[in-house]
């Protein structure tokens, strides 16, 4: 189990979270002030948002290893994410969060306390492997097709497709919506590919490239990314409302 405080993680997780503000602060203008601003529905600007939770995701199966009290950290997660989605729905449910970022990486901390002890039992190469392809081909099950992004190979039977439990896994059903829709299917494979770069890095002894500070205050975002990222929509929307004069 790692002791050691690893600087870089928390500068990458810092980035991500500033991307992240600055994503949501654009989010905010277009969707909640009607600011018309067509580049932010463009390519560029999805390719920015995955990019966020791509790192988010990836990097949360990676430091799971390096943790204590996973069940604990895991709950402490999946309850800010239940928290986020009730305050959604009765304050603004034409903006509402159901299995957004923090249900699904806090259902990932969980699962894979429950599976850690099989997981180490496979090669990390393998795993690794494994879980990117998994990722690839499960990328668009939520549009009920099995591939990646604009490349569909196959429909999915629509009986997958039922209720709250099958969307909470990847399968929404028919009227399901969510401003943060993360599901269990596919990104517990970008989870699970930080998991095993993680144990790769650790057996070939590669841990130390992350050890030394470079950013500190973008460190220090890093280190408190959890409550950063719970007070952060409230403190942007206000501060827009204040700046707009609305």
């Amino acid at each position: 189990m790692a002791s050691k405080r690893y600087y870089v993680l928390d500068g990458i997780r810092g980035l991500a979270l500033i991307n992240m503000i600055a994503y949501h602060a654009c989010w905010d203008l277009v969707y909640m002030f009607g600011l018309d601003w067509k580049w932010y529905k463009s390519e560029a600007a999805y390719v920015w948002q995955q990019g966020i939770c791509w790192t988010f995701i990836f990097l949360s199966g990676f430091c799971w290893s390096m943790g204590r009290h996973h069940i604990k950290r895991g709950f402490t997660v999946f309850a800010g994410g239940a928290v986020i989605s009730v305050v959604t729905f009765l304050a603004m449910p034409q903006n509402r969060v159901a299995f957004g970022v923090l249900t699904l990486i806090g259902s990932c901390m969980l699962i894979f306390a429950a599976l850690d002890k099989i997981l180490r039992k496979i090669n990390s190469v393998a795993g690794f492997a494994i879980s990117a392809v998994l990722f690839f081909f499960t990328r668009n099950v939520n549009q009920g097709y099995l591939g990646f992004e604009s490349h569909n190979i196959c429909r999915l039977p629509d009986a997958l497709y039922k209720n709250m439990i099958t969307a909470y896994i990847g399968f929404p059903y028919e009227g399901f919506f969510s401003t943060d829709y993360f599901s269990i299917i596919p990104w517990i494979f970008l989870f699970s590919a930080g998991y095993f770069l993680y144990r790769l890095a650790e057996r070939r002894q590669m841990l130390f490239v992350f050890e030394k500070s470079i950013i500190a205050w973008l460190e220090r975002l890093g280190k408190y990314s959890f409550w950063i990222y719970m007070a952060h929509q409230p403190l942007i929307y206000a501060i827009l409302l204040i700046a707009l004069g609305q």
